[in-house]
């Protein structure tokens, strides 16, 4: 290596330190656009939210862009991405672009920026919520087998798969999704500044591709990633060429990859049975 390339190498590095991106990968260009990306289903928010802010308190990064390929997922995690977004977007412009699927808590995340661009064949919407659990009373009962409960309430244990559901838990259940449900399209019309009697009458679960969305105004244009990294850039005020700024890919062993990869290809079977008719449900146990 000669000076010279040692010298360029060593203020990229202390730049980037300075800048506070140096455990980012920065492209080349005259102005930068952060990129988070949300892959997957949603469980967790804190490595989003912590990307977001950085890029929102960092000069050099001039707009955002969220790349969402989500079939949705946890309500608090989705409720707080919106949230971070909401919070950035009087500072910096922020883009959604959707990948092949940016449903339910995916268009969640995105209703909360300046704007948002579809594939024409991208699957979106599924504004709804949804409880599900299968039921093992038959099969327990054929066995002999008999589940004892010691409980706090009458509520601690609704939704137990070895016990009927009473009417009074079915209310409560029910309450809750529909408590989850206004959230949910509250959170749309304001967001996307919709009438809320328009969201009310798409957020019945249903599916739409782009194309529909955009007529719905659940999107604003048609377009791929490379589309809305050019129309952050506009936004964000940068002349010539965009660079994209990216979190760097976290180096996995190969066992943690295969055990990681294995995990996630089962959560996502499991999850995508039911996620398109809202968020995935999941209970705690405190």
């Amino acid at each position: 290596m000669t000076v010279a390339v040692f010298c360029i190498l060593l203020l990229v590095t202390t730049t980037l330190k300075r800048a506070g991106l140096s455990d980012l990968v920065v492209e080349p260009g005259d102005g930068q656009v952060g990129v988070v990306e949300i892959q997957g289903v949603i469980t967790e928010s804190r490595d989003i939210l912590n990307l977001i802010k950085r890029f929102r308190e960092n000069d050099d990064i001039k707009s955002i862009v969220i790349r969402i390929d989500s079939p949705g997922g946890v309500i608090g995690p989705s409720q707080e991405i919106y949230r971070e977004i909401r919070k950035t977007t009087p500072e910096k412009k922020v883009i959604a672009s959707m990948g092949s699927v940016a449903a339910s808590g995916g268009y969640y995340i995105a209703a909360a920026t300046n704007g948002i661009v579809a594939n024409p064949g991208t699957i979106t919407g599924s504004i709804g919520v949804i409880m599900a659990y299968t039921n093992f009373r038959a099969i327990l009962d054929k066995i002999g087998m008999v589940p004892v409960v010691i409980k706090s309430g009458p509520f601690k244990d609704m939704g137990s798969p070895t016990k009927d559901m009473s009417k009074e838990e079915k209310e409560v259940l029910q309450a809750f999704v529909d408590q989850a449900h206004r959230q949910f399209v509250t959170a749309i019309a304001e967001g996307r500044n919709m009438d809320i009697d328009h969201v009310k009458s798409l957020a019945d679960g249903r599916i739409y591709t782009g194309e529909e969305a955009v007529k719905q105004g659940l999107v604003d244009r048609l377009g791929n990633f490379e589309d809305a990294i050019e129309w952050a850039g506009q936004l964000g005020g940068i002349q010539g060429s965009v660079s994209t700024v990216y979190k760097k890919k976290e180096k996995l062993s190969f066992l943690k990859y295969v055990m990681e990869s294995t995990f996630h290809d089962i959560v996502n079977r499991i999850t995508r049975q039911n996620i398109f008719g809202g968020y995935l449900y999941r209970p705690e146990t405190e």
